[in-house]
């Protein structure tokens, strides 16, 4: 991405380092305050709503992201974490300032699909252009599903694209905005990789059929053990064919079970052949 590195070399130095952590912190203390106070209406005023946003409450550009999923006590903790695990990854891997690009494209994505369509969303598609765009750089690392089944985040990633797919095909025009701007995110940032990787498996397959039909030609010209003499058959061209030597025949002339007992005797010394 030359774009990137021209971009970075020029404002790297505004990069918000460990941007996740203040993201996830603050997801936290949301959440305990909505835990703490479940009549309050405090939450709603973070929502990305652009009727709102219009009338000029324009914290509600940002603030959205800081939404906590719905869940348990318990499950919150290892949710967030697991939003941790991500930014971290992806920060160490493409640095503080590309990762913040990704993230804020993303929620800018998201915006403009809310005010494209009247209505807001959520993060949860941002958090899973995250995830995605973690899987694509970390394929073979695994974690524990339900604390007890290490599994490769690759397979995750294919349950997260199922999940994109059905909510384009079955959610309101919100959720599909939401879900087609996350793909989009990882599109942009991923799009060549993708193109690349699917032309050299094209290739890759091309050169494994090319090698099978190389191989199989070449056991067929060191010739095979049975052929019969009337027809040419061999065992390459029907392997359950079986083959015989007629007892009547002068000579080693070999048959299929087809012409085993159809052919012309072959007598050599009489310079003829004699009807089977």
């Amino acid at each position: 991405m030359n774009v990137l590195d021209r971009l970075e070399r020029r404002f790297g130095r505004y990069a918000v380092r460990q941007l996740i952590s203040y993201i996830v912190g603050i997801n936290a203390l949301v959440y305990m305050l909505r835990y703490g106070m479940p009549e309050s209406d405090a939450i709603s005023k973070l929502w990305l709503d652009p009727r709102l946003i219009l009338q000029g409450e324009l914290w509600r550009l940002i603030t959205w992201i800081f939404i906590p999923p719905s869940a348990s006590l318990i499950w919150i903790f290892f949710i967030l974490y697991f939003y941790y695990m991500i930014g971290i990854g992806l920060e160490h891997e493409w640095g503080s300032f590309r990762f913040n690009v990704y993230y804020l494209t993303g929620m800018a994505a998201t915006v403009l699909a809310a005010f494209i369509v009247g209505e807001g969303s959520t993060a949860i598609y941002l958090n899973l252009s995250l995830f995605l765009a973690f899987a694509a750089i970390y394929p073979d690392f695994e974690i524990l599903l339900f604390f007890i089944l290490p599994v490769k985040v690759k397979y995750l990633a294919w349950v997260n694209w199922a999940f994109i797919v059905f909510t384009v095909l079955t959610a309101p025009l919100a959720g599909k905005a939401a879900a087609l701007v996350s793909v989009a995110n990882y599109f942009l940032f991923f799009g060549r990789d993708v193109i690349r990787d699917t032309k050299n498996r094209g290739a890759t397959l091309h050169r494994r059929s090319a090698f099978t039909l190389k191989r199989e030609k070449g056991a067929r010209g060191r010739g095979t053990m049975h052929k019969c003499t009337v027809c040419s058959i061999t065992e390459d061209d029907a392997p359950v064919m079986e083959f015989r030597y007629c007892s009547t025949c002068d000579g080693h002339y070999e048959y299929c079970m087809k012409h085993l007992r159809e052919h012309e005797h072959i007598k050599e010394d009489k310079g003829q052949r004699e009807k089977g």
